[in-house]
């Protein structure tokens, strides 16, 4: 939240959509620091979540692809924590910056959090196991799609064998040129980046990239 007031200059009274919200826990600070704080995610469990956490807040389910808000209803669009690039073909990726922009006024600021995709291949960890609440969860990381996307399986293992799930999540490895060419494309122009959220300078080496663009107009 300091990163983002820092860089859009907008105070209280500001209206944000926090995309993917999942729990509501950056919605939380919105509403702590006086934003009017709206919230979408794809999960109903999770928009549960976020209705006990954060009363305030206006929270939708739905999908980004559609997002249901009128044209130009926010100051601020925030995509925290590679909460984009999961669709199986671009085209969907770029009609969400495209719906972002058309949410936002013009002028409007869009917060994209992405992750540094030429440091994740880098230091791609292939597995790693941990316990949580007596459950065994294996996690498998590959690239596919000619190194373009990381597929993840997560594998929780519980006592009964029968219980055993799976889950895949991929993420497409969207370059911060191809991000910034995206942007543009969808109406919006690049602004300052960083490598993570003390401001840090973009960097080959950092493991985050964080892009600040304006809603042309």
């Amino acid at each position: 939240m300091a990163l983002l007031r820092e860089t859009t200059g907008m105070g209280p009274g500001t209206r944000v959509l926090d995309l993917g919200c999942g729990a509501g826990r950056h919605l939380e600070e919105m509403e702590r620091i006086g934003y009017r704080a709206t919230g979408l995610d794809l999960s109903r469990p999770l928009i549960e979540a976020a209705r006990s956490s954060v009363p305030a807040a206006r929270l939708v389910l739905g999908d980004m692809r559609r997002p249901p808000f009128r044209t130009g209803s926010f100051d601020v669009v925030t995509s925290y924590f590679t909460s984009f690039g999961y669709f199986d073909d671009e085209e969907e990726d770029l009609g969400v910056l495209r719906e972002v922009r058309r949410v936002l006024r013009a002028g409007g600021r869009f917060l994209l959090d992405f992750l540094n995709a030429d440091h994740v291949v880098a230091n791609l960890k292939t597995e790693d196991r941990r316990t949580a609440s007596g459950i065994d969860v294996v996690q498998e990381r590959r690239l596919v799609d000619g190194g373009r996307i990381v597929e993840k399986r997560i594998t929780l293992m519980p006592a009964e064998p029968s219980a055993r799930r799976e889950f895949v999540e991929r993420v497409r490895l969207y370059r911060p040129r191809q991000l910034t060419a995206m942007l543009q494309s969808a109406g919006m122009i690049p602004g300052p980046s960083f490598g993570g959220y003390d401001k840090t300078p973009f960097s080959p080496a950092a493991t985050r990239y964080i892009l600040v663009a304006r809603a042309a107009g």
